[in-house]
């Protein structure tokens, strides 16, 4: 690539082009009634091994949230990080309430009074004095709120608390509330090559904010090891996927449709002795120069072969094209 670097922003803050996202870490958690919200039983020594792994291999940003896990992915996030935490950017998110013990996510509170319980619960659980990038975790809450809260960040930086803040949204209108603040640094917005976000970058480009890519693999159906009809443990969330979740049917089946679009896009994706999650994640490097996707990961093999992208480098333009001719946009 033409640099393994990306700004966050004009915060001034630079991380690697490739994040990881540590929701998976987490291990299992569910809402009241047992809706998993995890990604099945999780090794938290293979988990550490994986964040030193990443960190040997030039990976610098590791995103993660207080709701993941319960509190358990900030926690392990912590004990990995250890003394090499000033080496990195660390990024987690507010706005849910969960009860650690039980691992269960009771609802949400996107009130001020909450922000600030959140983020003295987020810096003990991860062994900080402070977060690099604090994010509202809320994606549909009142833009009117939204402003609120935006101010309340920045008393955050003032406070040496947060060195910049975010939206973790899909919405552009509600990106925009949190990008008119002065130390807003990006956007983080579902980002892949099944699920283009145009609108999003253009406000990214627009604003000079970061895009925070989730889903970058598509909740695994670009990591090129899910099946048509292919079983998960009980705790995946994928197995009794929520509205939101798109690509997967009740049972955790990847949806046919999707998964014959991602064989469409296969040769192309692979080119250049790729996998096929390096050329998804090559293809968002592509789509634009403000991009970090953070890819899931549970095993240090998968943090390898994620971070083995970043040498191949983005595709190239007439690549992307040939995509978005084959998947008709």
């Amino acid at each position: 690539m033409e640099t393994n670097f990306r700004a966050l922003g004009h915060s001034g803050i630079r991380v690697s082009a490739l994040g990881l996202g540590c929701w998976a870490i987490g291990g299992e958690f569910s809402t009241p009634d047992g809706q998993p919200l995890g990604w099945g039983r999780v090794d938290d020594e293979e988990s550490v091994r994986a964040v030193r792994r990443a960190l040997d291999l030039g990976v610098t940003f590791f995103d993660t949230a207080d709701t993941y896990g319960a509190g358990h992915s900030e926690r392990v996030l912590g004990r990995a990080l250890g003394a090499r935490r000033g080496e990195v950017v660390v990024a987690t998110k507010w706005g849910n309430v969960f009860d650690e013990r039980s691992r269960v996510l009771l609802g949400s509170d996107d009130s001020l009074d909450h922000a600030r319980r959140a983020l003295t619960g987020s810096l003990r659980r991860l062994g900080t004095d402070y977060i690099d990038l604090y994010q509202f975790h809320v994606s549909d809450a009142d833009p009117g709120r939204g402003a609120e809260l935006r101010d309340l960040c920045e008393e955050f930086v003032r406070e040496g608390l947060v060195r910049a803040y975010a939206w973790s949204t899909d919405d552009p209108g509600r990106a925009a509330v949190f990008g008119a603040g002065a130390h807003c640094a990006a956007v983080q917005h579902r980002l892949n090559v099944l699920q283009d976000a145009p609108e999003m970058l253009a406000l990214c480009e627009g604003e000079g904010l970061a895009s925070v890519n989730r889903s970058p693999l598509a909740m695994g159906l670009l990591a090129g090891k899910r099946g048509a009809g292919e079983a998960l443990e009980a705790g995946d969330i994928r197995s009794a996927p929520p509205a939101w979740l798109e690509g997967f049917s009740a049972g955790g089946a990847a949806d046919p449709e999707w998964l014959k679009r991602v064989h469409a896009v296969r040769d192309v994706l692979t080119s250049g002795g790729r996998t096929l999650a390096q050329g998804a994640l090559a293809w968002i490097w592509g789509r634009s120069a403000l991009t970090v996707p953070i890819p899931g990961f549970r095993t240090v093999a998968q943090v390898e072969e994620n971070a083995g992208a970043i040498g191949k480098g983005p595709l190239t333009p007439a690549q992307l094209k040939e995509i978005d001719g084959i998947l008709g946009r």
